[in-house]
């Protein structure tokens, strides 16, 4: 690094910065000493050129009074304290593990959220996992079966990765194994230390596969004090999915959502059942889950400052000592004739 340079001394803080005021006062000492050298001449042209020395010579004059000049502003940025702070955060306290479980089910291309319910449940949940702060999260996929892509982790990036590339296909059996997707969740939060264990089930039909009655799942998340929340995605009856390809006319299918389960799974769990018809409604959700489970985590922070005045005093002082050499030295009789 280089002690000297604008970039070095811009980059820091000053505990006195008043004091770098005095920085415009030190080009008055050559200025008064070429003025005083200056009239010296003058005088000596107008009366005889005797004095006159080569010019060579008469420089050297000004080299003392440079030194000095240089060891004060030196010695000015070191007395104005240079300083570099830098700040350190600790989190104290007991964050939320929290599973998101997905539905990536065919039905879930139908366009009666913007641009699919699939996308929409994505964008929505993506923004709900980087408003936590603390919690581990993690992400259940299911359709015909489920599946735990991540466990619940503090390594956001790596969930929202996974989120981000979740599609209708990615499970090779179709349907909605609501049951089986609660097993899953259920079994990677059922021993975790978390002071609150939060299931969030995110679904737009009714359980029609899997091994595990969605009921039951739901008990067992109880028994275990994991919280459910249930979501349910779109509207019933006709909706849009997609267009005909021979007509290009949008194509609409039936829907229907199994609204009395999710409700009854949430109230087994402890949790409460959301019905999310369009993207404004759905944004509303997972904003009142965010307010629903707030973490217990305090953050300090630690100032700590690492002076660099030294370098600038050290060579303040040399140039200084300097200075007094060459007034006592060789310099005193280039000064004195």
């Amino acid at each position: 690094m280089n002690l000297f340079s604008y970039a070095t001394l811009a980059s820091y803080e000053w505990q006195h910065p008043r004091l770098l005021l005095l920085l415009a006062l030190v080009p008055l000492l050559p200025l008064l000493r070429w003025l005083l050298a200056r009239r010296r001449r003058q005088v000596v042209v107008a009366f005889g050129p005797s004095g006159l020395r080569p010019d060579w010579r008469a420089g050297l004059r000004f080299v003392p009074t440079i030194v000095l000049a240089l060891s004060q502003v030196l010695l000015i940025i070191a007395v104005a304290r240079p300083q570099r702070p830098s700040e350190h955060l600790t989190q104290t306290g007991r964050g939320i593990d929290i599973v998101l479980a997905l539905d990536v089910s065919g039905s879930m291309e139908i366009e009666d959220l913007k641009p699919t319910r699939l996308e929409a449940a994505k964008r929505l949940a993506s923004r709900f996992v980087e408003r936590r702060t603390g919690d581990r999260l993690g992400l259940v996929a299911f359709a015909g079966q489920a599946y735990a892509l991540v466990p619940p982790t503090t390594d956001y990036d790596l969930l929202l990765d996974n989120l981000r590339s979740l599609h209708p296909g990615l499970i090779e059996e179709d349907g909605t194994a609501i049951g089986t997707a609660l097993g899953v969740a259920i079994n990677r939060l059922r021993e975790s230390p978390a002071k609150s264990r939060i299931c969030v089930l995110l679904s737009d039909g009714e359980s029609n596969a899997g091994s595990l009655d969605p009921l039951l799942a739901a008990q067992l998340a109880h028994a275990y004090g994991i919280r459910l929340y249930t979501i349910g995605l779109g509207e019933d009856g006709f909706v849009p999915f997609g267009r005909d390809s021979t007509t290009g006319k949008p194509r609409y299918v039936q829907t229907r959502l199994d609204e009395t389960t999710m409700r009854q799974l949430a109230e087994a769990g402890d949790g409460r059942f959301f019905r999310a018809t369009d993207n404004a409604a759905l944004s509303r959700v997972f904003s009142e889950i965010d307010k629903l489970e707030k973490s217990d985590i305090r953050t300090q922070r630690y100032r700590s400052v690492q002076d660099f005045y030294r370098p600038y005093l050290g060579w303040g002082l040399a140039l200084w000592l300097l200075w007094l050499a060459l007034q006592s030295t060789f310099m005193r009789n280039v000064l004195e004739d």
